[in-house]
């Protein structure tokens, strides 16, 4: 007889509550939960094909151990001895940065990805850390970390409320949006407009968010920090900078126009192919709108002047009185957040406490380019990693230069990858820990609460019981810690205790905690839950900020209302001066580099990415509902540059930047503007040993193979993804 459950969506940043229909132990079907307090019954195509991913014949059951050079079938216990064995001997000879650690973006969809990377990392001792940041919104946590002291905080545009947003480099519409989790996007833009209000969308693709707009510029890729700082001078210039309550918190203000005033209009229109008149019209009317918000994301991110422009946006939200302001870009406060403190000045945001050993890349963030990953595997001498723990992650194909860094990782020592298939990057491991199926685990969203546009608290149970030779995803997570740790075969309770004990131990001696003076023991024994990472969930709810348990969210299975978002100035601030810190040392450093940026002459044509609703990065491809129709690795061609070049549509063409090569099928569409060509990210599934049936069938190619890893964004070291210029010649 089927049943249903709830649970909330995995696949996006969206987190849309589902209604799953299972038989016995099948999910066979999805649609979106009217009742769920955040989405309303929303459902897009990914969450549509929860159970086509959920029950992939793809996914691997069971662990694979490496004997003989080839991977076979092994026991968890077999996998987890093999792991004991390899790790701290290689740690012992070589050293704790002889182990590097890749984090991929599905780590932030899970429970388990949340709660023990940091124990991880602590476990190993490594520096070592690279993640999918580097290659998405690393700019904006450096740009929040510079100004507010605090990488996490983001503002995010109060979409249900504002009268003007402006977005840039962003395609919600098909994206679902990012660091800025809101289902239903496209509706939230109707609304807007339908109640009079104006969107403004910056891209050089037309895209569905595009046809959304009220009006759509089309500036050069890369162009985005130009832009901004040209409508932050036009504000400042034409006195229309009204800070407000904001500006009662901010330093730099004065400095902030010496700063700009090289970006006049005039002067930054022949390099974003704008005229002055757009961009001065444009600073008025963000001036002039009774709220406003500026939202960037990953097209702007991922390009030259990431950060900068990452900063920017937070600049023109200040000058226009609209963070931290309702209608304008405010701070969610997520039912994990700590209960908040009085304001005080914090430790304040450093960059380059370390670099990286070949190229000396600075971290950001405690993280390093994953761009600089291949050359720490193969570049001799003391510290070269040897060992790498893959977690949720294909950096073959995420990441620039793809095949060196599959010829890298080949000459590994010794490689983990929880992963639940054998893909492009996992091929190469020496044990492969594979999760369950989502509808086996626990889910709370405790990253993307804390960048949602409604502050809400929603947990999913397992939905379907943990199948047999599974081992939870937690467990498997905990297991993989105590191993390298020299703590093989004690019980996974051992790391939850151990946090739980020192987390209470802290708060009971912080006079500004709810548990100040409280007897830790006692506190520790009154948490719920069944497992351990039920139990920290439970701690920190009771620590965070509206006093839930998870017995409430328990009993309330279509999550809890906490409320609209609502201003949080000071209290965020962790600046050392405990002011918002406009104009921070290394962004006036890198503004002459911008400046220089007027100068230089474009380059004929320049390749930027694209998102489509059906897919997320490389880990949706071998879902068969959720390829082909318009979910294809075509490159867009504009017609005009078609003639020029001689390409036909269907046709083939070869294009080459900094990386290398790759033969591609041409679509011709105006979606694209001249001098611009686009390539979708995520493909390229043809490398032999992975187990991947559909997504092997229709591969694509890998755009980042163009890249060398060369292009970086230096403040963040984020891969500069878009914007970057190619060559294109048709081919018979």
């Amino acid at each position: 007889m089927p049943r249903t459950a709830l649970r909330i969506c995995p696949l996006c940043e969206a987190t849309c509550g589902l209604t799953l229909t299972i038989e016995g132990t099948t999910v066979t079907g999805a649609r979106g939960d009217r009742d769920d307090v955040f989405s309303r019954g929303f459902i897009c195509p990914k969450g549509a094909a929860f159970g086509a991913l959920d029950g992939d014949p793809d996914r691997l059951r069971t662990p694979l151990v490496r004997r003989d050079g080839r991977l076979r079938e092994a026991s968890w216990e077999e996998a987890y001895e093999v792991i004991a064995a390899a790790v701290p001997a290689l740690v012992r000879e070589h050293g704790a940065q002889s182990v590097g650690v890749v984090l991929g973006n599905p780590n932030v969809h899970t429970m388990a990805g949340a709660l023990y990377p940091p124990l991880l990392l602590k476990a190993l001792g490594t520096r070592n850390l690279f993640t999918a940041s580097t290659l998405d919104q690393m700019p904006k946590h450096v740009s929040s970390g510079l100004l507010f002291g605090d990488p996490f905080a983001i503002p995010v545009p109060d979409l249900d409320r504002t009268d003007f947003l402006l977005l840039l480099g962003a395609n919600p519409v098909e994206s679902n949006g990012s660091l800025c989790t809101a289902p239903d996007f496209p509706g939230r833009l109707k609304a807007l407009r339908a109640r009079g209000g104006t969107l403004v969308v910056v891209d050089p693709r037309r895209t569905r968010t595009a046809a959304l707009a009220d009006r759509h510029l089309a500036p050069r890729p890369g162009s985005d920090a130009l832009l901004l700082a040209a409508l932050a001078h036009t504000l400042l210039a034409e006195g229309l900078a009204t800070p407000g309550t904001p500006g009662e918190w901010t330093e730099g203000l004065g400095e902030l126009a010496d700063a700009l005033a090289r970006f006049t209009p005039e002067a930054v229109a022949p390099a974003c192919d704008l005229t002055a008149d757009e961009i001065r019209s444009l600073a008025r009317e963000l001036a002039a709108a009774p709220t406003a918000a500026v939202y960037g994301r990953i097209g702007s991110c991922t390009a030259e002047y990431g950060t900068l422009a990452s900063w920017l946006v937070d600049v023109l939200n200040i000058l226009t009185g609209n963070l931290d302001r309702p209608g304008g870009a405010l701070f969610p406060l997520s039912a994990t957040d700590r209960a908040p403190r009085p304001a005080r000045p914090g430790k304040g945001f450093d960059l380059g406490r370390w670099h990286s050993r070949v190229s000396g890349h600075p971290e950001a963030k405690g993280e390093l380019p994953t761009a600089a990953l291949a050359e720490e595997i193969e570049t001799p001498g003391v510290g070269r990693i040897r060992a790498l723990i893959a977690i949720a992650a294909n950096p073959v194909l995420s990441a620039p230069d793809g095949r060196r860094l599959d010829a890298a990782l080949a000459g590994l020592d010794f490689m983990i990858s929880v992963d639940p298939y054998l893909n492009e990057t996992s091929r190469h491991a020496h044990v492969v820990l594979p999760p369950p199926p989502p509808s086996q685990s626990a889910h709370f969203d405790f990253a993307f609460n804390a960048f949602a546009v409604h502050n809400q608290a929603r947990y999913s149970p397992p939905a379907v019981p943990l199948g047999e030779g599974r081992m939870d995803e937690c467990e498997v997570h905990a297991r993989l810690i105590l191993a390298v740790s020299g703590l093989h075969g004690a019980s996974p309770d051992v790391l939850d205790d151990r946090v739980i004990a020192d987390t209470l131990a802290r708060e009971v001696a912080d006079p500004h905690s709810p548990l100040f003076g409280a007897d830790p023991q006692r506190e520790a024994r009154a948490l719920t839950g069944s497992t351990g990472p039920e139990r920290r969930l439970d701690m920190m709810l009771r620590l965070g900020p509206y006093d839930l348990t998870l017995d409430e969210l328990r009993k309330r299975p279509h999550g809890i209302d906490l409320g609209p978002l609502s201003p949080r100035l000071p209290g965020v601030l962790k600046t050392r001066t405990g002011r918002i810190e406009l104009l921070p040392d290394p962004i006036a450093a890198e503004l002459p580099r911008l400046r220089a940026a007027l100068a230089e002459r474009p380059a004929a044509l320049v390749l930027v990415g694209r998102r489509h609703l059906r897919s997320n990065n490389s880990w949706l491809h071998n879902v068969p509902a959720l390829v082909g129709g318009s979910n294809r690795c075509t490159l867009h061609v504009h017609p005009q540059d078609a003639d020029r070049l001689g390409l036909t549509d269907g046709g083939r063409a070869r294009i080459t930047a900094d990386g290398g090569s790759l033969e591609v099928p041409v679509e011709i569409t105006d979606a694209v503007r001249t001098g611009v060509v686009s390539l979708p990210h995520g493909w390229g599934h043809d490398r032999a040993g992975s187990r991947l049936s559909v997504a092997r069938a229709v591969p694509g190619a890998n755009v980042n193979q163009l890249l060398d890893g060369s292009r970086l964004d230096p403040l963040s070291g984020t891969a500069v993804l878009n914007g970057f210029p190619v060559e294109l010649a048709p081919l018979p």
